[in-house]
């Protein structure tokens, strides 16, 4: 199934979380915090401006992202956990 998000809105998959700590000690399910990065699986064509013209979303499909703790709205698609968020939510892309 495809999801194509509205407006200004981003479908993000959440990374995996680390199973152990860099010193080797292994992290128990319930003491492990979601993850605040992911990547962009698919955006919205824009929100409109006060002109009514588009503005387009300055993310893209592939970007690693950095997202607000409690952002977006959970939703499960095919089995697989998702996050649909605003742009807004967005703290910033992860560049290598």
């Amino acid at each position: 199934m495809k999801i194509r998000p509205l407006n200004d809105r981003i479908l993000v998959k959440r990374l995996e979380e680390e199973q152990k700590t860099k010193g080797g000690i292994i992290i128990p399910d319930t003491a492990k915090e979601k993850p605040a990065e992911g990547t962009v699986v698919a955006v919205g064509s824009g929100r409109h401006n006060e002109k009514g013209e588009r503005v387009p979303v300055e993310l893209k499909a592939g970007d690693r992202v950095l997202f607000s703790k409690y952002g977006g709205t959970e939703v499960k698609i095919d089995g697989e956990e998702f996050l649909i968020m605003r742009e807004d939510d967005i703290l910033g892309v992860v560049e290598n």
